[in-house]
Formats: C-alpha cells, sequence, structure tokens
C-alpha cells in the first residue's frame, strides 16, 4: 500500500503540473496532503515529517546554493549591458557574406552568452529579437532560423556556468553520499558543482562543432535554405576583436578559476557577478533605473528556484516515508540486464518526461529518486550528472512545452507560423540525442578533462 501511495503521488504531482500550477506549491502541497492521507490510514509515520525543518534550513544554508543567485545576477548585467547586441552585429559582419555564415554568428554568440549567463530564456529572446529579423531577409528558411536560434539558447543547459549544473550537482552530490551509504563506505568521497562545470566543458564543445557542422552542411547541400546576407555590413576584424574581448575575458576569469581549483563555483560566481557590473558600468548601461531592473530580475528568479528546492526537499521526504525510494531499486533489480539497462530506462523516462515537463521539474522530482539507485550500481557521479544535464536539455526543444519554442513564439513575427518553430527545432533534437549516444559510447568526453586536471 505505501509503494502504491508514492507511485500515486508521482502521478498527481505530473497531473498538477499539466495543469499549470506553480511547480513549488504543487510538489509541496501534494507532498503534504498525500503525507496527511497516509498518517490517517496508518501508512505514514509522521515522524518523518520532524526532519522537514532541518532539509529546508539546510537547503537555505548550503554554500553551494550561493552561487544561482550570483550567477543569475551576473546573467542578467550581462544581458542588460547589451554585449549581446554588438557580438551579434560584429559575428554577422564577420560571416554573414558566406552561405550558412548569419547561422554560424548566431551560435558563436549563442555558445559565448551560454558561458557568460547561463540563462537560457534570456540567450533565445534576445537572440530571437536580434538575429531572426536578419535571417529572415536574408532569406533564411523559416524552420533553419528559428532551430538554430531554440538550439543555440539551449547551450547555457550544458556550458558552464549553467544554473542547471548546479543545481544538478547539488542533487548529484547528495545522491552520491546516500549511494555509498549503501555500499556500507565508511569514508565517502564527495562530488562538486565544479566537477560537473569540468566535466561539461569538453561535451559542450563538441555540441557547439555539431550545430556549426548541421548549419554548414545544410547551407552547401541547399544553400537556398541558408543564402549569404548581402545587406549586412562588413566589420572589420579588429572591431569583432574588440567586441568579443570583455566577455571572453570575463568566461575565463570565472570558468579559468574553477578549472584550475583556484576558486569554488560559488567563489567564481562572485567574481563573475562583479566583473559583469564592471562591464556595464564602463559601457555606460548602468543607471540607477537599470540597476533597481536588475535586482529586481534576479530576486525574482531566485526566489521562485529556492521556493522549487523548499517543495523539492518535501515531495522526495514524504516520498521516501512511503517507501518510493526502496520501490525504485526493486524495479530495477527485477528489471534485469544489468546497470546500463537500467540507466537506458531512465534517460527514456527522463527524455519522454521533456515533453510535458521542464529541467527543473524533472531534476527536483526524478533525479532525487533514481540518483541513488543509478550511482550504487557503479556510474561515475561526474558522468552521469553530464549525461542528464544533456538529456534535460532536450526538454526545452521538445513540443510540446518545450519552453525555448514558446519563448521564440513571443518574440517571432507572424509571418513564422508555431509549425515551422517546431520543425525547426527537431534535428537539433537529434543533434542532442547522438552526443548522448557519443558520451554513452565514449565515457572519456566527460572524464578526460576532470582526470587531466586531478578533480
Amino acid at each position: 500500500m505505501e509503494g502504491q501511495l508514492a507511485l500515486a503521488m508521482f502521478v498527481v504531482v505530473c497531473g498538477v503540473l499539466l495543469l499549470g500550477f506553480p511547480v513549488a506549491l504543487t510538489l509541496g502541497g501534494t507532498a503534504l496532503g498525500f503525507a496527511a492521507l497516509g498518517i490517517l490510514i496508518g501508512n505514514f509515520d509522521p515522524d518523518y515529517l520532524t526532519a522537514l525543518t532541518g532539509r529546508i534550513f539546510g537547503t537555505m544554508g548550503n554554500e553551494t546554493l550561493v552561487a544561482v543567485p550570483l550567477f543569475i545576477l551576473m546573467g542578467v548585467v550581462l544581458e542588460r549591458a547589451k554585449i549581446a547586441e554588438d557580438l551579434l552585429a560584429n559575428m554577422a559582419g564577420l560571416f554573414g557574406e558566406r552561405p550558412g555564415g548569419l547561422g554560424v554568428a548566431v551560435i558563436l554568440v549563442g555558445a559565448l552568452l551560454a558561458a557568460s549567463t547561463g540563462i537560457v530564456g534570456a540567450t533565445v529572446v534576445t537572440m530571437g529579437v536580434l538575429a531572426l529579423p536578419s535571417m529572415l531577409r536574408a532569406g533564411y528558411q523559416p524552420q533553419l532560423a528559428t532551430g538554430t536560434i531554440c538550439a543555440t539558447g539551449t547551450l547555457g543547459q550544458i556550458i558552464p556556468p549553467s544554473i542547471a549544473l548546479v543545481l544538478l550537482g547539488d542533487i548529484i552530490s547528495s545522491a552520491y553520499q546516500q549511494a555509498q551509504l549503501r555500499m556500507n563506505v565508511i569514508n565517502t568521497d564527495t562530488v562538486s558543482v565544479g566537477d560537473l562545470f569540468v566535466g561539461a566543458m569538453v561535451p559542450g564543445v563538441i555540441l557547439v562543432l555539431l550545430y556549426l557542422a548541421y548549419v554548414l552542411i545544410r547551407a552547401a547541400v541547399n544553400p537556398e535554405s541558408a543564402p549569404a546576407a548581402v545587406s549586412v555590413e562588413r566589420t572589420e576584424p579588429s572591431a569583432a576583436v574588440k567586441a568579443v574581448v570583455p566577455p571572453l575575458l570575463l568566461i575565463v576569469l570565472v570558468l579559468g578559476s574553477i578549472l584550475v581549483g583556484a576558486a569554488t563555483p560559488t567563489e567564481a560566481a562572485g567574481v563573475g557577478a562583479t566583473g559583469a557590473l564592471f562591464l556595464a558600468l564602463i559601457r555606460g548601461t548602468l543607471s540607477f533605473e537599470v540597476l533597481q531592473d536588475i535586482s529586481r530580475s534576479t530576486l525574482h528568479t531566485t526566489s521562485m528556484v529556492f521556493l522549487i528546492l523548499i517543495g523539492a526537499a518535501v515531495f522526495s521526504l514524504v516520498f521516501r516515508g512511503f517507501g518510493g525510494d526502496t520501490l525504485i531499486e526493486q524495479f530495477f533489480e527485477e528489471l534485469g540486464g544489468g546497470p546500463h539497462v537500467a540507466l537506458l530506462v531512465v534517460m527514456l523516462v527522463m527524455f519522454l518526461l521533456g515533453f510535458i515537463l521542464d529541467f527543473i521539474e524533472i531534476t527536483f522530482v526524478v533525479v532525487p529518486v533514481i540518483g541513488p539507485v543509478l550511482l550504487s550500481m557503479g556510474f561515475d557521479p561526474v558522468w552521469l550528472g553530464v549525461m542528464i544535464a544533456v538529456n534535460l536539455q532536450t526538454s526545452f526543444l521538445t513540443p510540446p512545452f518545450g519552453f525555448a519554442l514558446f519563448y521564440l513564439r513571443g518574440v517571432a513575427p507572424d509571418s513564422v507560423s508555431t509549425r515551422a518553430i517546431y520543425a525547426g527545432a527537431l534535428p537539433f533534437v537529434l543533434i542532442q540525442l547522438l552526443l548522448l549516444v557519443l558520451m554513452w559510447w565514449w565515457p572519456n568526453l566527460v572524464l578526460w578533462l576532470p582526470t587531466a586536471l586531478g578533480r
């Protein structure tokens, strides 16, 4: 009966989320409702709820999660500083006169923005407003133009400093500790957000190269789908360098300090936020009104993330109180086929959930449940974390609820149909799945850099 209530709670959460209710309130409210039902029928121990305050205070006092508001602040500041506009104008001037050149410019600028902001929505909207009209005027096929912009915006999921990796890293770290305790390991190893950042670097670069290859091959096979932009003003290389150097220096400062172990992600996030404010100041875009807007936007996003964290803590506590973790473990043991079959099932379920839920919901509902079970099967936590991150990246591009598709639909002209946006995203979803297969086949794509840096 307890196991059935755990499964029912999971199903109800998914159903309520589909009705459009807020994620945090859905997670916490559904869990408390089922806990009350379990207490009434004698299937839930109320002592589990006494651990709730400790979990909430543990979440709020988690030093790793301090990086979340700082990286959000860094991203919002760079967005308001209009750095993306300069980057796109200069990159388009360098590459736009070649077939597929505008697509190449969009991908390169998107990669730089991903490595400096890590916020998917801001990147998609900014690129949609700035790049989509230019691509359509140049004669780009609407599917290719919209797909390139949506997919490029999702690079912020996998390229550090990614908010998704910060949240996922904290959950993977906790799951790894639980897995080791299950295996009776007394002196447990740890995995940090910095380890996930390092592990995601090579896959992130490979994904950018795959995007570039797709656009260039598409332009070579069908030049009419990605023609040269003859109306784009040519940019001098010196002007392009001047536009690229400031954000690139900030990226090197933030990621470099993490890679060499000179700073934790939280410390590097503080440096990044300060550096972004300095860039905005010297560009003359940091007025008092803009600073108010930046602070308000950062506070809104941060509050949403931490409220979801608290709701997720309540959900996972009640789920375990009903024996849900034991039920999941028994399912994988009875599945047969070994660890890789279990992982394949989990990845498939996550991919399918991505059609109806976003990455935050999947991260906080699914990963805490299946993470300890998979890690106790012997999978490397960094490799598993990056695999999950790439899988969850597809949730932004898969209809009907792909958020990158919604963001672009909101700023795209009426001449671009919703069907064209959905169709344009499909090849890039396949590219992301190809990267997932490559990482599964060659785990060293993830593990080589952490090993080389001695992490």
